[in-house]
């Protein structure tokens, strides 16, 4: 049965309460135009809503001057926009900022935005907490609570961009956004795909597919499950080259193994642009992975495949038993590698004295659930 809109003269007793009213935010188009076809307006009417949210950040139904006075009236009384409570907000001495966002239960979640002279990047979460528990990041140590929905995810785009006083039509201050906050992104697929839609909708916010990046820890199914589902870059978080070690950093993969791994990653770029290359994440801990011996295993695994590798210096967080690799083993690492001809760069930490870096990421997480690892979907169906 087709949802009701109720109408804007309807009896006051009978309006919906703001918080039963739908967030526009977790629709793409495909499902808004759906949702305008049913109630007998017309689909494109969908895309001029999509305009005032994602490209002018309006979130007034009254503001939208190109609607009729009687779609206006009848959104305000069903549907909402609504933006993410502000609980907390740090800036760095480098110019990274981190906001603190409430989503409910009590619960809160990180963005962080990095500011580039070439870009801006919007670090954003999809879930509460995270339940991979890789060893050697803070949001794995706290635990999982729940999956953001699709309006949450994308609720932190539109906030953090009114936040830094741009748009996503007139002055673009974020250019790129990761999905490398809280959480595993595949493991909430069914959120994350709409939300990566909405991202590289020309009528939501209108970035490039390679301007768009899903980071995963390595769940097989759901990496051919994106690569046929939409086109958008992928970051895998590999942080070992064997199955010995990375077993120890990343349990999952004692679920999906590196070479099942690897084959999934030769999979998802097969036929793709020669451009699009997968990212690896490789964080670098002293005397744990940084061996000269493991770079050039790391480079025979990635050998003929369109490949970066992104080194990662360790970023510390209480009761941690890794230390950062010196620079001077980072570098050996990263010589090695382009020796042998694989593209790699060592990511500058920023924000790490608001805890804002890679793996620092914690916001407020309640009544965890931390999930085996036999719970985690061995098909994305």
């Amino acid at each position: 049965m087709a949802e009701r809109w109720e109408g804007a003269n309807a009896p006051v007793s009978r309006l919906p309460s703001p918080v039963s009213r739908v967030n526009l935010f977790g629709m793409d188009r495909e499902r808004l135009r759906a949702r305008f076809a049913e109630i007998g307006e017309k689909p494109w009417r969908a895309d001029q809503i999509m305009q005032w949210i994602y490209r002018r950040g309006v979130d007034d139904f009254g503001a939208m001057s190109n609607l009729a006075k009687d779609l206006r009236m009848r959104l305000e009384a069903s549907c909402r926009v609504a933006p993410p409570e502000l609980l907390g907000e740090q800036k760095s001495v480098d110019g990274t900022r981190k906001w603190v966002l409430k989503v409910g239960g009590g619960q809160a979640i990180e963005t962080v935005f990095i500011p580039d002279k070439e870009r801006g990047t919007l670090c954003i979460s999809s879930q509460v907490g995270c339940a991979m528990d890789c060893s050697f990041c803070s949001t794995g140590q706290q635990g999982l609570n729940r999956n953001l929905d699709t309006a949450e995810i994308v609720a932190q785009v539109w906030f953090a961009a009114k936040a830094l006083g741009g748009n996503f039509q007139t002055e673009r201050v974020i250019s790129n956004v990761v999905f490398m906050g809280m959480g595993e992104p595949l493991a909430n697929y069914g959120a994350v795909l709409p939300a990566v839609k909405i991202l590289q909708d020309d009528f939501g916010f209108g970035l490039s597919k390679r301007r768009v990046t899903v980071s995963t820890s390595g769940l097989v199914p759901f990496m051919d499950r994106l690569r046929q589902d939409v086109d958008t870059a992928l970051a895998v978080s590999l942080h070992a080259p064997d199955d010995a070690l990375r077993d120890e950093l990343v349990p999952i993969n004692r679920k999906y193994p590196v070479a099942e791994l690897m084959d999934a990653c030769r999979r998802y770029t097969a036929g793709r642009d020669h451009k699009m290359h997968i990212v690896y994440e490789y964080v670098m801990l002293d005397g744990v992975n940084d061996s000269p011996a493991l770079a050039r295993d790391l480079a025979r695994l990635l050998n003929g495949m369109p490949a970066k590798v992104n080194l990662i210096p360790f970023n510390p967080f209480p009761e941690t038993r890794y230390r950062r690799s010196k620079p001077e083993a980072i570098d050996a690492f990263a010589g090695i590698l382009r020796g042998k001809n694989i593209l790699a760069t060592t990511r500058r930490t920023r924000g790490d004295d608001i805890d804002a870096a890679c793996g620092q990421l914690v916001g407020k997480v309640h009544n965890k659930q931390k999930r085996r690892l036999s719970d985690i979907p061995v098909r994305a169906a």
